[in-house]
């Protein structure tokens, strides 16, 4: 196969299915995966797909967002360890966000019944919450995103300014080592950003794949995020990477 053929078939297969790893298109391609990698570089440099931790993700998902039924499915089993260990830094009296991400949602569903304070932009978290007697729910508002089920929206950012936090809980679309961190649309950024500024320390919840990923829109800095709780995927030099830039990474492990 031709380098040009090869290339050509690299994108239909990510086109195809959203995201694909670098070993398993080193198994279909016959070729290493060193080749691999510079391919996805060289394509990535030309944009005509994204490189992510491990793989490739389509150019052409980079923006629309996934269905929230969809990502409930997606990585739900690293997502729920990351929300064991996130819950697990929530204390009594706290006062908390917990965005619209399913990982959120996973917390939600095992947020102890303790006195806590908890603002959200998610119905599903909201939902959640509600059998909870002494947790407090307050909901932003917001023009409704029916694909993430949460409220976005110049009402969403006002209510926000309201309130102060103690510690945030979020999600991204994409961690870069260079250009920080992103999420598929302008909307959700914005909430995102908001959120973080009115909270004192921020945690950003992230399963491997999406080391890496430059998204649409990026809303935060690096310098911004307290700390990252991934999974057990992460390699040891991305870890040391984000160490280098004074930003503490917990694994959540099997």
């Amino acid at each position: 196969m031709l380098v040009a053929e090869r290339h050509e078939r690299i994108v239909r297969l990510v086109n195809e299915r959203g995201s694909i790893r670098v070993s398993e298109l080193s198994e279909i391609c016959n070729v290493t995966e060193e080749t691999i990698r510079r391919d996805l570089d060289r394509l990535e440099e030309a944009g005509r797909l994204i490189r992510s931790h491990g793989g490739a993700v389509s150019i052409t998902d980079s923006q629309p967002e996934i269905p929230y039924l969809v990502r409930e499915v997606m990585r739900m089993e690293e997502k729920k360890r990351i929300a064991k260990l996130a819950v697990s830094y929530i204390e009594p009296h706290d006062r908390i966000i917990l965005d619209a991400s399913t990982t959120a949602w996973y917390m939600a569903a095992i947020v102890p019944d303790i006195p806590l304070t908890v603002l959200t932009n998610s119905i599903k978290v909201a939902m959640e919450l509600s059998t909870k007697e002494k947790v407090e729910v307050i909901s932003t508002g917001g023009t409704l995103a029916p694909h993430s089920l949460s409220f976005l929206g110049p009402s969403a950012e006002r209510s926000l300014d309201q309130y102060h936090v103690d510690k945030v809980f979020l999600s991204c679309k994409g961690i870069h080592l260079e250009r920080g961190i992103s999420e598929s649309n302008e909307m959700q950024a914005l909430v995102k950003k908001k959120m973080i500024n009115i909270s004192d320390k921020v945690f950003l919840l992230a399963d491997t794949s999406k080391i890496g990923v430059q998204a649409f829109t990026y809303f935060a800095a690096l310098s911004q995020i307290d700390e990252i709780i991934t999974d057990d995927e992460v390699d040891a030099m991305t870890i040391r990477q984000l160490e280098e830039k004074n930003i503490k990474v917990t694994v959540a492990s099997k």
